[in-house]
């Protein structure tokens, strides 16, 4: 092309199609106007470490040193752009200036902005659209990676390092003994941000003072430099493996859950455990299967089917992109890297809405995967969020947990402890309980919960000591320990009267020789005295009490609680019915220790 003037933009300027062209000699003896508000928002950039700043200002550097070489001038013209322009920027005020310049001086716009391009057509300004092509395999970061490498390491004085071999089981290596130099990584990095914007796969996830990412393909690449760190440095990762769920081991039982139940599901494991590779195999099983499946990535770095739509945030909040989300209707959605504030209680919400959630949460162990979302959103619908938790380490499954809302006595409580909501945690595989969640005070707590053992040592040792005692009575006598100084003695009931003594003097001298507080019961005594109807009542609460109210017509007299057919206490019956047992009290505790529901309390009558 035999050109006087040309007017380029910052798109065509960072992404080096200029400079290409220039060398291939399709432009020659022409001049190149830039724009000054293309030099100020290059200047702007890099005054605030973004690396497209440098990039662009390092390609004008390079087209003054070869415009002799090819005949060309190049002249920075125009206005310096305002403080409203600047403001407006992202709205096509800067865009609007370069087009005004192009057509102030009689020249042709050389542009690699589509929308740029098509406003200059529409504005009668001749243009030329270069759409930005770079060849994958002349990135030179590519050299450093093989079938076996996870991630390259290079870093600006050092030697460059990469992890080989599987999740959990790599070894880090010196892929070469060269030292990396500052210029040599610019030119790695002006290649990545070269080739993303060049393509539609490739794209800028995160950029900031100081950091970019970049998701370009299958590989995730971060990029430091001061003064977010201390020296420039280029992290690239590569997954090396793509499973589905048939590569791990799965009982039956698991699969049928994540089939047709588990509809809030957390992934957890350490940094490169092979947590975002489960998650993957779950989203292209869950596509197999006939559902619309919808992916949450920031950077969109998971490997699933084509049929899945991987979303990221939409302007820089994934609250924004839950709103989309719900119009397409989902049936799963895959949650990769729940990890702020915002993160949980957007999963929450979508979770609350019906839509299935596979959420992917770093975390040294399964506990603090649910840790984390303790605080985050309410305590009692956190089994409605997450029904199953799947731990991941080495890139196998290591541990499941079933998690569900029950109102009980938590596990070792003391005496002033009542029933209150208790989130259960259980080993899926045994359904064993572990551990326990419920509020403590202020705080919500997770409790460890040991597995029950035959009595052994001085437990033992007292439970023989006082049933010896109490056998030269009743040969038979039943001895249960109810705490560390209270035993309750179940006897036949013709026995009693010797044990008590007059006035009680007996059983005074057995609790002193003892050193405990000695309950004396009958054994089964509802189903002996003849009574076989238990009382109907009504279960409340008061500040300070349990109240259980029966009929006013037992007002004054005597009655027996049991729980699930086992003996509990003597109370008598108050005014208007109302059995007041204060909550601080022994029996509010063995009460609500051994009653999960009031259907298993049942009162009877005492026969005297």
């Amino acid at each position: 092309m035999n050109l006087s003037k040309i007017v380029v933009d910052t798109s065509v300027i960072i992404n080096g199609q200029l400079i290409s062209q220039i060398e291939s000699g399709t432009i020659r003896n022409i001049e190149i106007i830039i724009p000054q508000a293309v030099f100020d928002e290059l200047q702007s950039q890099a005054s605030t470490k973004k690396e497209q700043g440098f990039v662009g200002l390092e390609k004008i550097k390079t087209l003054k040193k070869i415009s002799q070489e090819f005949g060309l001038t190049v002249s920075v013209l125009g206005t310096h752009p305002s403080n409203d322009d600047i403001q407006y920027a992202h709205k096509g005020r800067i865009d609007a200036i370069i087009t005004d310049l192009a057509k102030q001086n009689d020249a042709i716009l050389y542009t690699s902005d589509n929308v740029q391009h098509l406003v200059a057509q529409a504005e009668g300004v001749d243009t030329v659209y270069l759409k930005s092509e770079i060849k994958k395999e002349d990135l030179e970061f590519l050299k450093f990676f093989d079938s076996e490498t996870m991630s390259v390491h290079l870093k600006e004085n050092q030697q460059p390092l990469g992890k080989k071999g599987m999740p959990g089981t790599f070894t880090l290596t010196t892929l070469s003994d060269e030292i990396l130099t500052r210029d040599y990584l610019e030119m790695i990095s002006s290649q990545i941000l070269d080739a993303a914007n060049a393509s539609d796969d490739n794209t800028i996830e995160i950029s900031k003072t100081g950091a970019s990412v970049i998701q370009q393909g299958d590989y995730r690449i971060a990029i430091t430099h001061p003064p977010f760190s201390e020296s420039f440095e280029i992290t690239i990762v590569h997954p090396i493996v793509k499973l589905s769920l048939s590569d791990y081991e799965i009982s039956e039982e698991l699969m049928a859950r994540f089939s047709d139940r588990a509809e809030g599901i957390v992934i957890s494991g350490s940094p490169g455990s092979g947590k975002s590779t489960l998650a993957s195999g779950l989203a292209n099983y869950y596509h197999s299967q006939g559902k619309i499946v919808k992916t949450f990535e920031s950077p969109r770095d998971l490997q699933v089917d084509s049929g899945i739509t991987q979303y990221s945030k939409l302007d820089g909040s994934f609250d924004n992109t839950a709103d989309i989300l719900l119009l397409v209707r989902p049936d799963y959605t895959i949650f990769d890297e729940v990890r702020r504030r915002e993160d949980f209680r957007t999963f929450a919400d979508l979770r609350l809405t019906g839509v299935g959630m596979v959420g992917v949460v770093h975390a040294n162990s399964p506990l603090d995967a649910i840790q984390r979302f303790i605080g985050k959103i309410e305590l009692g619908i956190i089994p409605n969020v997450l029904d199953t938790v799947v731990f991941v380490k080495n890139g196998k499954i290591e541990k499941v947990y079933d998690l569900e809302l029950k109102v009980k006595v938590p596990s070792g409580m003391t005496e002033s402890d009542l029933a209150r909501p208790v989130i259960e945690i259980r080993n899926f595989e045994d359904n064993a309980l572990e551990h326990e969640i419920y509020t403590f005070g202020e705080e919500n707590v997770i409790v460890p919960v040991g597995k029950k053992t035959e009595k052994i040592g001085i437990e033992k040792l007292a439970e023989d000591k006082v049933r010896e005692t109490f056998k030269r009575y009743d040969p038979q006598a039943q001895v249960e320990i109810q705490s560390e100084n209270r035993v309750k003695v179940m006897v036949d009931e013709q026995y009693i009267p010797s044990i008590i003594g007059r006035g009680g003097s007996n059983i005074n001298e057995i609790e002193k020789s003892l050193k405990v507080h000695i309950d004396v019961v009958p054994k089964d005594y509802h189903e002996s005295s003849g009574i076989t109807n238990d009382l109907p009542f009504t279960f409340s609460e008061s500040k300070t009490s349990l109240l259980l109210t029966v009929s006013r017509e037992y007002t004054s007299m005597h009655a027996d609680i049991y729980v699930n057919d086992k003996y509990v206490t003597s109370v008598r019956i108050g005014k208007k019915g109302q059995i007041k047992i204060p909550k601080r009290s022994e029996t509010a505790r063995t009460l609500m220790k051994l009653a999960s529901s009031q259907n298993e309390i049942q009162i009877f009558l005492k026969d005297f």
